[in-house]
Order: structure tokens, then C-alpha cells, then sequence
């Protein structure tokens, strides 16, 4: 232990106010939701995502018999950063998986409940998940948590650009910067190589498993 950990832990000293970094993060993440139209579908406190109405680029048909056209509307998810569980310094333990657990499922019945009462989406067919949370090498165990909830992993066999790598490497910059500012202790050495997860739902199994009255799931 160094002298100014001890320091710290022994309440002889103050940790590095970094307030001015978070205010700067949280600035760019709202242009950045705004220009992209994302936004939140509930006023839920323990709500892990945002959405935003989108298109879908590619053709595929689910595990259930839903067939997503190009061009299809769908339901993007992001996460809402300033909600999700902060990760323990120590590590997950079971309470935080419980919670993130408990979370994921009233956000989805909140979604659920969303888009019923919403005409205007009545065509939408599928919730899409870009997800980030962990590196390329722990996709699987990232794909096997949200299968619980009824996604499943879709593998498209496409090259990327050169563009679109450093947009890639670009948006892992910022999530980079999001974590830092939010949520330290999840900061990983490998966060800038993380991959891409793609997990899709489609609109009847959403409603089947969880569309039910929002509340209920309290």
C-alpha cells in the first residue's frame, strides 16, 4: 500500500475531484443522444436502457419465426449509463447480479408496455442490442446472460471498412471515457479492443414474456 492510498483510506486526504471530467463526459453524451434521436421510455429509477427507433441494415430471421426485412423499424437499445449498477471495486458479487438481474427484467417489461401504447410502433419487429459490456473474448458470456431474457446472438458475415474500424475504435474511446467518469472501478486495460455483441429479440417474444402491467414486476 502506497502512502497516499493510506492516506486516503485513513481520511487524512481527499480523492481526486474529477466532477469537471464528468460534466464534460455528460455533455457529450447528451448531443450525442440528441443528434441520434435516443431517448428514455420510462421514468423507472432502476431502468438500464434508453432506446431509439431505428432501421434495420440487414435481413435475418429469429430462432421463432420472425423475419426482419432491410429496412425494417426496430428498437436499438443503449444503455443508460447514469442507471446501470456501478460495479463493485471488489468485483461482481451476488447482490450486484441480483439487482443487474431484477433491472433487466422490469426494463424489459417497461419496453414491452411502452410500445403497446404506442400505435405508431406497431410495426416495429425486433429490439436490437449492440452490446459493449465485455471484450471480444467474453462474448459468449455476454451472450449467454442476455439469452436469458430471451435475445439471441446474431452473427452477420460482413468485412468492416477502414472507416468504419475507427468509428468502431472512436465509439470505444468514449465508452472508455464513460466508464471512467461513471463508473472506475469497471474500467478494464482492454476497454479500447472491446467488441461488438450483436443480440436480437424480436417483438412477439417481448410481448409474450413481458408484456404484462409495467408495475407488476416491482
Amino acid at each position: 500500500m502506497t502512502g497516499s492510498t493510506a492516506a486516503l483510506r485513513n481520511g487524512r486526504g481527499k480523492p481526486p475531484d474529477n466532477s469537471w471530467f464528468e460534466t464534460v463526459v455528460s455533455a457529450l453524451d447528451d448531443r450525442l443522444r440528441l443528434h441520434y434521436g435516443v431517448f428514455e421510455y420510462t421514468d423507472r429509477p432502476d431502468c438500464l436502457f434508453r432506446i431509439q427507433i431505428a432501421r434495420s441494415e440487414n435481413g435475418l430471421i429469429l430462432s421463432d419465426g420472425v423475419r426482419v426485412q432491410p429496412d425494417a423499424r426496430i428498437v436499438n437499445l443503449h444503455v443508460w449509463n447514469e442507471q446501470f449498477p456501478p460495479f463493485p471495486p471488489d468485483g461482481p458479487t451476488l447482490a450486484w447480479a441480483s439487482r443487474l438481474n431484477r433491472a433487466f427484467d422490469a426494463s424489459l417489461c417497461e419496453l414491452a408496455h411502452f410500445l403497446q401504447s404506442r400505435p405508431a410502433l406497431d410495426d416495429v419487429v425486433a429490439i436490437c442490442g449492440n452490446l459493449t459490456f465485455e471484450p471480444s473474448y467474453r462474448s459468449d458470456q455476454l451472450a449467454h446472460f442476455v439469452g436469458r431474457f430471451g435475445f439471441e446472438k446474431v452473427e452477420l458475415c460482413r468485412s468492416r471498412s477502414i472507416a468504419q474500424q475507427l468509428h468502431r475504435f472512436g465509439e470505444n474511446i468514449f465508452v472508455s471515457m464513460i466508464v471512467l467518469a461513471r463508473n472506475a472501478a469497471a474500467l478494464r486495460a482492454d476497454t479500447l479492443w472491446r467488441d461488438r455483441t450483436l443480440m436480437f429479440l424480436s417483438r412477439r417474444k417481448l410481448q409474450s414474456r413481458y408484456g404484462t402491467t409495467p408495475r407488476a414486476a416491482e
